[in-house]
């Protein structure tokens, strides 16, 4: 950012400058301080919502912070904006789409119109047209081409259409039906797909080939390579019309590849790819769940959707979790944001958060095409706790970063080992108490005296056991991790990110930072086969091709 260079409309609102203000008047603030001086603050700074409670207490905030924030907010319209959203106006305005990932979700079934159209009808027909097939494959009525029931199921997809459904079956095992096994291809590393093939039953196995285009290049070379393994062991072409079926809305691709439209899935351009899981992307889940729990999920969803369109501003947890964001990213400095679910079935939410977030806004420029001269979002990550402790954590206590951190945890587990719980809960409050206590000079000092250390050794070990605390944290809590907890959960931070863009200006909705190394992979594709002449590359490049043909000359017979 250049200094010298004149602020945006942001950086010179009057609320921008109310924060830049009052951060200066909180810097010498401790957390520890702040829960002293307010018996109260659990109660002040906690809020619920379609079964989850968000305390935010161990935020660097006052209420004057929590104040200027919504007042930051209402100056961006953040809230007429969602609106907007859920109306069905075209706010992706560098596509000229509607965004309405909400209609997906709408279990009040209200009219939802793009262009003067509801869309409800065709969603609920294409929601039918789910509950149809996920039956007849749990009854065996939908069977291979041999005649056999199903046993396995493939999603092949890559971005949207692998990260939100392999997240929430993952996420929600112990609901899975007995006797389906679900897996999930996404990368194009042969290798993975070769361990994933070479243990299945051709004549048992249903592939599902995620993609709106039916031309993404990893999905399609994935999809080619099964449908071969496929009839080299089932020999007719008529099988794949058994074994494959497609969420498009490519018909001709899909026939060309053998799919009758009676195998295909529609959605429509106004639901991202980050957001597709409540759509027919979301066909997986159904069939590893049963459509009644993905409903289940929809619904969990729906409710977080009224709440943050309904909810006033101060007890708004979309809006909050969002503005607490921006108050750090732009004011405190901080990079990069963590995710740490106490629970092991949601391995898979930091990955999926961290596209939901980062390809939504990692954006250099507004709406409007201007740069921005502020931070847009952060780097998102995150693994399980207690895993985490035992990694990255001393980052998180003792280094020089600041790095706010969303703590999950649901009170009830789904299994009987109740000692295993008390620890998991145990070890989630106590790692967001320690990192807003932190442990002083003296307590150290009392501590090491207790243990017989005095004099120089004492003095000498003393800095390196001084926790600074006042590190920031979020803890959600839900009763039980649940469909409709799932689906309030997820939905909860699509709408965090939701805004923090429209705070920043900026498109959530596009990506087009991904199609540059995309656009590039094809030319290299083609270079690395032999087949165009090396050129037009930085000598890097060029040098890296050159060797990797040298290194495998069976590049050269690699056909597309």
């Amino acid at each position: 950012m250049n200094p010298s260079a004149p602020s945006s409309a942001l950086r010179s609102s009057s609320a921008w400058q109310a924060l830049e203000a009052h951060r200066h008047e909180l810097m010498g603030s401790h957390l520890r301080q702040l829960f002293a001086e307010d018996p109260q603050r659990f109660q002040r700074f906690s809020a619920e919502a379609a079964g989850i409670l968000l305390d935010y207490s161990k935020n660097r905030i006052t209420a004057r912070t929590i104040e200027l924030l919504l007042a930051l907010a209402e100056q961006r319209s953040v809230l007429a904006l969602a609106q907007a959203m859920a109306c069905g106006e075209r706010i992706n305005n560098t596509e000229n789409r509607a965004v309405l990932h909400l209609a997906l979700r709408n279990r009040a079934n209200t009219p939802i119109a793009v262009d003067g159209r509801d869309v409800m009808p065709e969603v609920n027909a294409v929601l039918g047209r789910m509950a149809e097939f996920v039956a007849a494959v749990h009854e065996g009525r939908w069977r291979g081409h041999g005649g056999q029931s199903i046993t396995d199921v493939v999603n092949i997809g890559i971005g949207g259409s692998d990260l939100g459904p392999r997240m929430v079956c993952e996420a929600l095992t112990p609901y899975a039906r007995p006797g389906l096994n679900l897996h999930f291809l996404s990368n194009v590393d042969g290798g993975y797909q070769r361990d994933i093939l070479r243990r299945l039953d051709p004549a048992r196995t249903l592939f599902i080939v995620a993609s709106k285009t039916f031309t993404t290049s990893e999905t399609l070379t994935n999809a080619r390579t099964a449908r071969a393994w496929l009839l080299a062991a089932l020999g007719e072409e008529a099988a794949v019309a058994r074994h494959f079926v497609a969420v498009t809305t490519n018909v001709a691709a899909a026939a060309q590849f053998g799919l009758p439209e009676a195998n295909l899935f529609p959605f429509w351009d106004w639901v991202g790819g980050r957001y597709s899981l409540w759509s027919a992307i979301g066909l997986p889940i159904a069939l590893a769940l049963g459509m009644e729990r993905f409903e289940e999920l929809l619904a969990g969803a729906h409710a977080m959707d009224r709440h943050f369109l309904e909810a006033e501003p101060a007890r708004n947890l979309p809006l909050l979790l969002g503005l607490l964001g921006v108050w750090y990213g732009d004011f405190l400095g901080a990079a990069s944001h963590a995710v740490v679910p106490y629970d092991q079935y949601l391995r898979l939410l930091p990955a999926y958060l961290q596209q939901l977030d980062m390809e939504s806004n990692g954006k250099r420029v507004t709406r409007d095409g201007q740069a921005v001269d502020y931070a847009t979002g952060p780097i998102l990550w995150g693994t399980t706790g207690t895993d985490g402790q035992h990694a990255y954590f001393q980052l998180l206590h003792q280094g020089t970063q600041l790095v706010p951190v969303d703590f999950i945890a649901a009170a009830r587990p789904h299994h009987e080992l109740t000692e295993h719980h008390r620890l998991l809960l145990a070890n989630c409050l106590a790692q967001s108490e320690a990192l807003m206590r932190g442990k002083s000079a003296a307590e150290v000092e009392a501590e090491l005296h207790a243990q017989g250390l005095t004099g120089e050794a004492l003095a000498a070990l003393l800095p390196h056991r001084v926790f600074p605390g006042n590190r920031p944290s979020n803890t959600l809590l839900v009763e039980q991790l649940t469909p409709a907890t799932l689906g309030a959960l997820i939905a909860l931070y699509e709408h965090k990110v939701f805004v923090q863009a429209a705070v920043w200006g900026i498109n959530a909705y596009d990506q087009w930072g991904v199609e540059l190394g995309k656009q590039l992979a094809r030319t290299i594709a083609e270079e690395l086969a032999g087949e165009a002449p090396v050129q037009g590359h930085d000598a890097s490049t060029a040098g890296l091709i050159a060797r990797c043909r040298r290194l495998w000359p069976a590049l050269s017979m690699a056909k597309g």
